[in-house]
């Protein structure tokens, strides 16, 4: 009896300490961002993309879509999309939709990220760029091939929110933030059993491959697995809390961390753009290669530099 009511505290503990520490990041920035929105801010930048949409084979209006992705979230810059008088093919649809899904929500995120270990422009670079070039690539191809050209039917219904007030978009973040604890709370127990039962070696076991080649621990198997199926949120707040109690080095940190800035949510924002029409080999499987591929290059240079910076201070 005495060991449940330990257990019990700890996962209380445990709790409590992941969600103060992501709604710390949170709270402040989706103030900023709602100031932001209302000054015209997401505006102005999507003017200052415009030009920028003629390399990746898409029109200038659609820069808003991305601007208010970047700012907001992505179910915002779909609402947008929706919304814009322009008819996108197949392609133009996958291209936008692969940009939209690495480089999208990056002040929440990005915020996230940093408490997690990773620097701010480390991450901005990392998404946009990489945002940037996963959409270029595959720009290219469909040029080169000259496939889903056709007109895609937008099937999108899912709406998020029209607030009327200032007073109702308080309450709809709230009504968020509780959900978000819930979550947490949920996803916390779910690791606690996992470690009981010892079913994340068999989950490492299963991603023994992916964990050789990113050259990650154990320890960050299943964090990686929730931020991946998801949300960064959600994985990097857990991320923050094991770093935090010494569970995980800088290096698993650091890499997992980034790879859930490349690949995340890949469930619910998968089937969002899809309600698009995008073109799912690209957005799922050709997403998780590029996000895997990246990742393994960066853990390589990773080891190269800590291995010469040892070598110096010797």
């Amino acid at each position: 009896m005495r060991r449940v009511v330990v257990e019990l505290k700890q996962l209380s503990a445990d709790i409590i300490s992941t969600t103060v520490s992501l709604f710390k990041v949170m709270i402040p920035m989706i103030i900023l961002i709602k100031i932001v929105e209302e000054l015209g801010g997401v505006t102005l930048l999507g003017d200052w993309l415009a030009p920028f949409m003629d390399t990746l084979g898409l029109p200038s209006s659609v820069a808003l879509v991305w601007a208010t992705t970047m700012l907001t979230n992505l179910y915002a810059g779909l609402l947008v999309l929706i919304n814009t008088d322009v008819s996108l093919t197949v392609a133009q649809v996958t291209v936008l939709s692969s940009l939209l899904l690495i480089s999208h929500s990056l002040p929440i995120e990005g915020v996230i990220s940093k408490k997690a270990g990773v620097p701010m422009w480390v991450i901005l670079l990392l998404r946009v760029g990489g945002g940037v070039l996963f959409a270029w690539l595959q720009h290219v191809y469909y040029t080169s091939t000259a496939s889903n050209q056709h007109i895609a039917p937008i099937l999108w219904k899912n709406e998020p929110p029209v607030y009327a007030s200032y007073g109702d978009w308080a309450i709809g973040q709230v009504e968020s933030l509780l959900t978000i604890f819930l979550v947490i709370s949920v996803l916390i127990v779910v690791i606690r059993l996992l470690k009981l039962l010892r079913i994340e070696h068999l989950m490492a076991f299963v991603l023994q491959p992916l964990l050789k080649l990113l050259q990650v621990s154990k320890e960050a198997t299943n964090l990686a697995i929730i931020g991946i199926t998801l949300g960064l949120s959600y994985g990097g707040g857990l991320i923050i809390n094991e770093t935090k109690k010494g569970n995980l080095t800088a290096k698993d940190a650091l890499i997992t961390v980034m790879l859930l800035n490349l690949l995340h949510s890949i469930v619910e924002d998968t089937v969002l753009v899809l309600l698009l029409g995008a073109d799912l080999n690209m957005v799922l499987w050709a997403r998780i290669v590029f996000a895997i591929c990246v990742m393994a290059i960066i853990s390589q240079v990773y080891t190269f530099v800590v291995s010469r910076a040892k070598q110096v201070d010797k």
